[in-house]
């Protein structure tokens, strides 16, 4: 049997054994208590177990005294924005994000369209495993109803975005390939890029929920997308995972130019035309912070999580920040990781840089990474993160969310698994060869301490 997953990012577990209908009662009978009723948006990606726990979700949120909204098939940033929409108490994104086909699970937001921050996670999930939930008597039931305006209003709020000029992009025609895994994506993103005059061709576009490949948009999973773009001689491709919050980029010559780009490319385009200062988490690439550096602007780094990055966001007033997994956070529009903006940024960049997507990527700084995870079953993955902060404290090594060690041209971030007995071992450098060499450095001289 797998594990359940509890963390900020919310609950995901699998159908058939972990996320089982009593435990998706517990958790938002826990978040309904939490909220103390008032509006509650609920939306789900495509997947095929979704209809029956979307019934169980708001069948839990009527019986505290919710009022339910079901904004249907929508992307996660889509329920973001539908929270503030609709001045709600809360929402649920019904969603296991980019993991399999047999996966799903709940990410639960408060009032301000943001995920519950630590804190707030921590009270919901002591809830829960309390059972101590508040329903409501038969006349104080919450009332369900259905908005399908959602996606309409997300693709008119990137229309609307200061950095984008519609009208150029319109007449510019870009050619443009999407892969949307069968996800909610094929909701919006071939119909944003239609408004955006876009000629758009679209492969496993029908939100059915089974994915035509490993949903998670990694260069591997990108072949299809890859032959379409050389196929059509398009100008870009763009993948997105299956709540539409990560967005990878293919260029002319179908190569995969890697999801840490598309933060990239945002941040370049931002920049230009504004001063500002921009969070991302340990984990990703020094591209986005060399930009930032060459525009004189403010370059802070928080804990790996789209919250925590959110959190420091708004903590210094940050105008861009994001994930290198693909993930752009714009908070014009709203503090969440956001496909549908990534994609409208990276086609403005396109038409400003005035070249190919491969040369615009050629343009930035040039970086490549290597990810590996150790077993450390036996050991206590703390005590094994400190001796190697000792080892290496010469250097300075960063300590906020793991141990980041930084080095001229290069950098090693070691982290534990909450999950599994592993170490996560990131590492990024000019080469790839340096890169993969520098992260089984790490690898090694952490096997050596079991």
């Amino acid at each position: 049997m797998s594990r359940l997953m509890v963390s900020i990012s919310g609950v995901r577990g699998e159908i058939g054994s972990t996320l089982s209908p009593q435990t998706i009662e517990k958790y938002v009978m826990a978040f309904a208590t939490y909220l103390k009723g008032g509006k509650v948006v609920v939306g789900r990606d495509s997947r095929v177990s979704g209809p029956f726990i979307n019934d169980i979700v708001k069948g839990c949120l009527a019986a505290s005294g919710c009022e339910v909204i079901d904004i249907g098939i929508v992307s996660t940033p889509t329920v973001e924005l539908e929270i503030e929409h609709h001045k709600a108490a809360g929402g649920i994104a019904i969603t296991a994000s980019h993991n399999p086909i047999q996966w799903n699970g709940l990410k639960f937001m408060g009032s301000d369209g943001r995920f519950l921050n630590p804190d707030q996670a921590a009270k919901v999930y002591a809830l829960a495993d309390e059972g101590a939930f508040v329903l409501q008597p038969w006349d104080k039931l919450g009332r369900v109803k259905s908005d399908d305006g959602a996606n309409q209003r997300h693709i008119d709020a990137v229309l609307n975005l200061s950095y984008v000029d519609v009208e150029a992009l319109r007449k510019r025609r870009f050619k443009v390939v999407v892969d949307t895994v069968n996800g909610a994506g094929g909701l919006i993103i071939p119909q944003l890029l239609e408004a955006l005059g876009c000629e758009v061709i679209t492969i496993n576009e029908e939100a059915n929920g089974r994915f035509a490949h490993t949903p998670e948009p990694l260069p591997e999973n990108l072949t299809q997308l890859s032959k379409a773009v050389k196929k059509h001689k398009a100008d870009v491709g763009f993948a997105v995972d299956p709540d539409v919050d990560r967005c990878a980029i293919v260029d002319n010559n179908g190569q995969p130019i890697g999801e840490e780009y598309t933060l990239a490319i945002a941040a370049q385009l931002v920049f230009s035309k504004k001063m500002g200062r921009m969070v991302v988490n340990m984990s990703t690439s020094r591209a986005s912070e060399d930009i930032a550096k060459y525009f004189n602007c403010m370059f802070v780094r928080s804990k790996v999580g789209e919250i925590n990055v959110a959190e420091k966001m708004k903590e210094i007033d940050a105008i861009i920040g994001g994930e290198g997994n693909g993930g752009v956070i714009l908070p014009e529009l709203h503090m969440g990781r956001d496909a549908p903006v990534a994609v409208a940024l990276t086609l403005q960049a396109l038409l400003e840089h005035g070249g190919t997507m491969a040369e615009l990527k050629a343009s930035l700084p040039q970086y490549e990474m290597a990810k590996l995870k150790v077993n450390i079953a036996g050991m206590d993955p703390d005590k094994v993160l400190k001796a190697m902060a000792e080892k290496y404290q010469d250097q300075d090594p960063d300590l906020l969310d793991g141990v980041k060690i930084d080095f001229p041209d290069r950098w090693v971030h070691l982290r534990k698994s909450n999950t599994e007995p592993i170490v996560r071992v990131i590492a990024e450098a000019p080469t790839a060869e340096q890169a993969r060499e520098l992260a089984e450095r790490f690898l090694e001289e952490i096997k050596k301490m079991g």
